[in-house]
């Protein structure tokens, strides 16, 4: 039985446990059908498919028409936005006409565009407000209807605005040169800022001979090819060529702005000015507040009442009310358009003449939900106060008041002025610490300069003396005659020049090379002792390794700014609810906005001639905060730009003036200060501005006493952050008197025993790349013996690091005149702005 058992055993063979090693299959190369993962499965499913948010497995086919849905959804969503424009549904096309060489005129262009021959319809003139050159222009063929402008490009600021709203711009070049100087610098400007779409036209291709036409426009097209590569040459000679321009602006692609395409933004076709009365709080008038009353059409995402806005050049404003006038152009003034309900609900916008639809209130302002003006944090002093002092220092600070300092007065002086009466050695601290921030060095060349122009003057009043002895045998006549043209051509000369802002450049070239060719290099004083002239900077082990508290010492400014705990998850947060809104006045409508507590100065500025452009800010965009901006030099510029100088800022729709500070652009913790715009790399400029949502262009411009304005820097918005750390470099420099193999002594660092005690915890460097230390100070006279790691030459230099954090200046302001020149305004400058190296 035993053997019959085993038998029967060894003939079914031996059946595997769970634990059987399985190897893997030979790799075919093919993957597995789905049959074989559910057999390999076996009914079980994964631990992912088990949770709350189970992901529905579609089919191939369901994944493929779900994405062509998609796929067509976006297509007719770009189609409909594209057939809006310019339709009864939509704005008119805004299209602004720029002339970029003095040899052409733009209003002959738009003389040929209002023709009858074009096949448009003249409906409105002078529709947008402070532009004497604009009209409105229907066209039924196309069932389009277009707002052209012209403006003068002499005004840099009304330009850039008018592109920052227009769709679409038609530049007009010449049939030779195509655009000049000034031409490329207003192209350059308008390619920083975001370009729009647009079109070249030329005229004056029909006068050149037949043979010659086509030479002449291809050495138009080569000119042309640099800035616009992909982009038709326009001739605008005759009718047909105007209908053939229309019928390009109408259809061409539209490109969108990132800064403009998310905001709610308005052209001013009519303002009207109401001063306020005497029971509002301030008197109207040209010098008090009133509102103004601003009409035109909405464009880009739909207008909340409740919102701020912003008027370029002007500041943040409130609004009141929305009205719904009739529309001053409509596609078909025989049909009124389909109403549209508003927020209130039984309000229509209508179309028509003037005396078929009233104008109606839209929508008011909600008190308790209408966004504040306030644009500063409320700052309490006794926010950082300590704990109140105890008895014993109450009882130290009456010792030290009652305690009397023997002083010469005036005889009959009372104690109480005479506390009021400084002292000679107080005197002179004070003046120690309002020093400029230049240094001793810079103060060294300038001598050395005016010795070197001294010279210069001699040798010349010597040559002057030599030609006057060979011209003693000319006639006296003649000799009077030479003498008073060359006097009369020289004052004449002299008359254009600026004696002031001569000296003023000159003395800012010569700190940018010593900046230069000597980086950060200070001397240390040798009437003040060193740890109290640098008393603010410290050493660091390795600038970008060693730790520094953002929040350590921070100015009072900083108490009147706003932080994100995540600016960029702020900024998505609230793109994505303004994409979302489809409450308030939609894009296209044409209404009538109630700005109120608005300045005379904006209804001055319009009847100027200047256009009125209106933003609708997002939330949080009127408080303010550090910006941070990343520019790059423009090369036109040659001009140092000094850090904490004043500039005009264009950042996206707003245009203000402020003091910036330059930093180098870098991934780490703490970025080191540039003392100027460098021309070689990105910079990044750090101000005291309004928070402003990304995308947006920057433009920095500097201003001049007679009012024109340099382009200096271009660029984008990089961050709104005010904990980036931002440091200020010296370097002390010494000189090795002694060296003995690592050892050597260093002079000229300091100047007595003191600073070298208080500064021997700092690591020294040299040029040739030697690290050392303060080993001990030998005598009284600033030598110390030192220790490096590697054999010193005699001739290395010895230089200590030492940094401070440094912030912006609080001179934002937001109005910004276009043709007025500079003022210089006086800043009070708080002590932590100032340059104390």
């Amino acid at each position: 039985m035993v053997k019959m058992a085993a038998t029967e055993e060894k003939q079914q063979g031996h059946r595997p446990g769970v634990y059987k090693q399985k190897n893997k299959g030979h790799k075919h190369g093919k993957h597995r059908t789905k049959g074989e993962i559910e057999r390999d499965n076996k009914g079980r499913v994964s631990v992912t498919a088990l949770t709350k948010k189970q992901r529905k497995e579609h089919k191939r086919m369901d994944r493929r028409h779900k994405a062509n849905q998609l796929r067509r959804n976006k297509k007719d969503m770009v189609l409909t936005e594209k057939r809006r424009l310019g339709s009864r549904d939509g704005p008119p096309h805004l299209v602004a006409v720029v002339s970029l060489h003095a040899g052409v005129d733009a209003a002959a262009v738009t003389k040929l565009l209002r023709g009858d021959g074009a096949g448009g319809v003249v409906h409105q003139e002078q529709c947008v407000s402070g532009v004497s050159d604009s009209f409105g222009l229907l066209l039924p063929r196309f069932k389009q209807r277009f707002t052209f402008l012209s403006h003068s490009t002499a005004d840099m600021h009304s330009l850039l605005d008018v592109a920052k709203i227009a769709d679409s711009l038609v530049f007009v070049l010449d049939s030779t040169e195509g655009w000049d100087s000034y031409g490329d610098y207003c192209l350059s400007c308008l390619f920083a800022q975001g370009l729009p779409s647009h079109a070249l036209v030329c005229q004056g291709m029909s006068d050149v001979p037949v043979k010659k036409r086509v030479e002449s426009r291809r050495a138009l097209s080569k000119i042309t090819e640099i800035r616009f590569p992909d982009v038709r040459l326009f001739p605008l000679d005759s009718e047909q060529d105007a209908t053939l321009l229309l019928r390009h602006l109408g259809t061409q692609r539209q490109r969108k702005l990132g800064f403009r395409s998310r905001r709610s933004h308005l052209l001013a076709q009519h303002v009207t000015f109401t001063p306020n009365g005497p029971a509002e709080g301030t008197g109207g008038g040209p010098t008090g507040l009133g509102t103004l009353c601003v009409s035109g059409y909405v464009r880009g995402r739909p207008l909340q009442v409740n919102r701020l806005v912003h008027i370029s050049g002007h500041g943040d404003f409130q609004l009141s009310q929305i009205d719904a006038p009739s529309d001053p152009l409509p596609l078909n003034v025989t049909s009124a358009r389909p109403t549209k309900p508003g927020k209130g609900g039984d309000v229509d916008m209508l179309d028509g003449g003037e005396d078929e639809a009233p104008v109606r209130v839209l929508m008011k302002a909600d008190l308790s939900s209408r966004e504040s003006l306030h644009a500063e944090a409320e700052v309490d002093p006794m926010d950082g106060e300590q704990t109140w002092p105890t008895e014993s220092e109450i009882l130290e600070a009456e010792e030290a008041r009652k305690k009397k300092r023997v002083m010469k007065v005036p005889k009959g002086t009372s104690d109480y002025q005479a506390a009021w009466i400084v002292d000679e050695d107080e005197g002179e601290n004070e003046e120690r610490d309002d020093e400029s921030s230049e240094d001793d060095d810079d103060d060294d060349m300038l001598d050395e300069a005016m010795d070197g122009e001294d010279e210069d003057i001699n040798s010349q009043d010597a040559g002057s003396d030599c030609e006057e002895g060979e011209e003693e045998e000319e006639d006296e006549e003649e000799e009077e005659l030479c003498s008073t043209e060359r006097s009369g051509a020289d004052q004449r000369y002299d008359q254009h020049i600026d004696e002031a802002a001569e000296e003023e450049g000159l003395k800012r070239y010569r700190e940018a090379r010593a900046n230069e060719m000597f980086p950060d290099e200070v001397d240390t004083p040798l009437d003040v002792a060193a740890r109290i002239r640098f008393q603010r900077y410290r050493g660091l082990k390795s600038f970008r390794s060693s730790p520094w508290d953002p929040m350590e010492n921070l100015p009072l400014n900083y108490s009147r700014i706003f932080q994100f705990q995540s600016f960029e998850r702020t900024r998505r947060r609230i793109l994505a609810e303004a994409a979302a809104e489809e409450d308030g006045a939609m894009a296209g409508w044409y209404v009538t906005l109630h700005i109120i507590d608005v300045p005379f100065s904006v209804m001055e500025s319009v009847q100027s001639g200047k256009p009125l452009i209106m933003v609708s800010l997002l939330p949080h965009e009127q408080k303010m905060s550090v910006m941070h901006l990343l520019v790059r030099r423009h090369p036109s510029n040659t001009e140092p730009i000094k850090s904490k100088e004043e500039l005009v800022f264009h950042c996206g729709f707003r245009r203000f003036r402020a003091s910036p500070i330059f930093s180098q652009h870098t991934s780490a913790d703490k970025h080191k200060m540039e003392r100027f715009l460098r021309p070689d790399a990105p910079t990044v400029v750090s101000v005291y501005a309004p928070i402003t949502f990304s995308p947006a262009g920057v433009l920095l411009f500097k201003q001049k006493n007679d009012g024109i304005q340099d382009l200096v820097a271009t660029g984008s918005l990089l961050s709104c952050d005010p904990q980036r750390v931002v440091l200020k470099r010296i370097v002390v420099s010494g000189h090795p008197f002694k060296i003995n193999r690592r050892s050597a002594v260093v002079r000229y660092m300091f100047f007595n025993r003191d600073d070298i005690l208080w500064f021997k915890p700092v690591e020294l460097r040299t040029k040739w790349g030697r690290r050392g230390h303060i080993k001990e100070a030998l005598g009284t006279h600033g030598h110390m013996k030192c220790v490096f790691d590697n054999q010193l030459r005699s001739q290395d230099t010895v230089l200590m690091n030492l940094y401070k954090r440094v912030y912006p200046r609080w001179t934002y302001d937001p109005y910004v005149p276009s043709s007025l020149p500079w003022v210089k305004r006086e800043v009070v400058v708080d002590m932590d702005d100032l340059d104390m190296d």
